[in-house]
């Protein structure tokens, strides 16, 4: 039997974790006011988060490591406490943050960005026990944030396509190669880079792709150039060169040839907590649509008593109850089922993220000329929720995904 019901535990770390975001978070937010509302001071000329903000997101990080969350959904050989918190407790607590805060720049720093691309990723699990060693305490605590090197210009959801390659000389590696839609990128220590050590292997899609530990050292490994979207003036992602880049062959995470596995482990936590940020950010959206419809007159009434109106209400309330539903299922079997439920993962990252673009989208309408201001940041959110739809796997790649398990039997719906 399904039991969704949110034990009390992670009622008390929500509770914790709102205590945390008013007494860390609110007076940052406060102190950073003008640049969290106007990107013209958010960024500098390249893009690049100004240096008050980025150490404003440092002090998050480390504050939160500090009081406990950080690592709470970290890999307990690294040293987390994923082992505690399990898929529905980082659905429920993802969920519930978005609800309150909506797309927040700040409160997405309590927890690595994408938990198994970020933070203790269970990527790291390969890494040789001396490096481990030398990077792990600065990892966890939050003072240095890594990046997941493995898109192309030309390798995207077909990662066999890949250029970077890697050459052995002696002990080391020299890596070269571009790599495109890297988030932190600017803002990372290491690089986690994928590229080529077997050419034949490639060539029959049975391997060949490594993983490196690299260090971006501006010189070798070099963030180039900020990717700005739908109209941002900057981004968290940017493209990344190496030339000639140098590791010594210990810093080689997980077995040679064989680093295209590391880089789909995790991967399935990674889509949860998108899909539960869809589903915070939908309803988040969805109380100030209501608020509005209550407040707002036309016609001598509040536009709420308006048919049109309620439609759009109820169609958001419909959307929000699936996609939720569809989330708790997802992690309950990821939980507790020993078979991935590879499908329904899929399923919430597909339905959950353009979800939640229909559901701000009717938001906005709700409100009219006003859904179109900066002011309520509905726009922002419907920005965010655009976006959302590509990375990790587009719809597309997932509807593909669904009908394969189910034309090789998984007709468990």
């Amino acid at each position: 039997m399904v039991d969704f019901r949110i034990s009390e535990e992670i009622k008390e770390v929500v509770s914790a974790l709102d205590k945390f975001i008013d007494v860390e978070v609110e007076p940052l937010r406060e102190k950073f006011k003008k640049e969290l509302e106007d990107e013209r001071y958010l960024y500098d000329e390249n893009g690049v988060y100004v240096k008050e903000i980025q150490e404003a997101m440092k002090q998050i990080r480390v504050k939160s490591a500090d009081a406990g969350f950080y690592n709470m959904f970290g890999d307990p050989r690294l040293g987390g406490n994923g082992d505690e918190y399990g898929p529905v407790s980082v659905a429920v607590i993802f969920e519930g943050i978005s609800k309150k805060y909506g797309v927040d720049l700040f409160t997405t720093e309590i927890f690595p960005r994408g938990l198994f691309s970020g933070g203790l990723t269970p990527v790291l699990l390969g890494m040789n026990k001396e490096v481990m060693e030398e990077v792990l305490p600065e990892i966890s605590s939050g003072e240095t944030v890594l990046c997941f090197g493995l898109s192309e210009p030309d390798a995207g959801s077909d990662v066999w396509n890949m250029r970077t390659k890697a050459e052995k000389d002696g002990e080391h590696w020299v890596i070269n190669g571009t790599k495109q839609w890297i988030t932190n990128a600017h803002y990372a220590k290491y690089m986690m880079t994928f590229a080529i050590t077997d050419q034949a292997l490639v060539d029959q899609r049975k391997g060949g792709i490594s993983c490196f530990l690299v260090p971006i050292d501006g010189k070798t490994c070099t963030a180039t150039s900020t990717i700005q979207l739908l109209g941002h003036l900057g981004s968290a992602t940017a493209i990344v060169s190496l030339e000639n880049a140098r590791v010594h062959e210990r810093y080689l995470i997980g077995d040679l040839h064989q680093g295209f596995g590391k880089a789909l482990h995790g991967v399935d936590i990674g889509r949860v907590v998108m899909a539960s940020q869809c589903v915070g950010v939908a309803k988040w959206a969805l109380k100030i649509a209501v608020n509005y419809a209550n407040e707002r007159k036309t016609f001598g009434t509040t536009i709420g008593n308006h048919q049109a109106i309620q439609m759009m209400l109820a169609e958001c309330a419909l959307d929000i109850y699936a996609g939720k539903n569809m989330l708790l299922n997802c992690a309950w079997k990821l939980e507790h089922q020993s078979e991935l439920p590879i499908k329904e993962i899929s399923m919430i990252k597909a339905f959950c993220t353009e979800m939640s673009q229909r559901v701000v989208d009717k938001c906005m309408q709700i409100h009219g000329g006003m859904g179109l201001t900066n002011e309520l940041k509905l726009e922002k959110a419907w920005r965010w929720a655009r976006v959302t739809r590509v990375p990790d796997g587009t719809t597309e790649i997932q509807k593909r995904t669904i009908a394969r398990r189910l034309l090789q039997g998984d007709m468990d719906l």
